[in-house]
C-alpha cells in the first residue's frame, strides 16, 4: 500500500511513536507476525470492508488507516481506544483533529477505522453504554 499521508502528517505519527516508545527488546517473530498480517490485507481487502461500512475510500481515509496500521505493526493491539484516537487527533491536529476525524469516520474513527483496516477494536471503544448511566 502506498502512503497517502503528508510529509507533516508522517512527521507527527514518528514523532508521536518516538515520544511514547519504551526501552523494550520486541520479540522480532511478533513484529514479523503483524507485518505478515497487514501484508494480507491488501487494498482490496480494505476497499471491501469499506463498502460494508458504507465509507467511500479516500485518500484522507486512507491516510487514517495507514497510522492505525502503523500503530498495530509498532506496538500491536491497542489497549484503549483512547490513546489510538488520542493518538489520531494529535497527527491530524492540523486538518482539524477529532472533528476531521469524525467526519471522516462517522461511527468512530477507531471503531470504523479498525474495522476497515482489518485490525482488532480495542475493547470497549464501541459500547455505547460504557460509563454511563442508564
Amino acid at each position: 500500500m502506498t502512503t497517502t499521508l503528508t510529509l507533516e502528517q508522517r512527521k507527527n505519527l514518528v514523532d508521536w511513536m518516538a515520544d511514547r516508545s519504551v526501552d523494550t527488546n520486541i520479540d522480532s517473530q511478533e513484529r514479523t507476525y503483524r507485518k505478515q498480517v497487514l501484508d494480507d490485507l491488501g487494498e482490496t481487502h480494505l476497499r471491501e470492508m469499506a463498502v460494508k461500512e458504507g465509507i467511500v475510500l479516500t485518500n484522507e481515509h486512507l491516510g487514517v488507516i495507514e497510522c492505525l496500521r502503523d500503530y498495530f505493526l509498532e506496538f500491536g493491539d491497542a489497549e484503549k481506544g483512547r490513546d489510538l484516537e488520542d493518538m489520531l487527533n494529535e497527527v491530524f491536529a492540523g486538518h482539524g483533529g477529532r472533528k476531521y476525524l469524525w467526519h471522516l469516520f462517522p461511527s468512530g474513527p477507531v471503531t470504523q477505522g479498525m474495522r476497515i483496516a482489518g485490525l482488532p477494536v480495542p475493547p470497549h471503544t464501541g459500547d455505547k453504554g460504557f460509563g454511563t448511566v442508564r
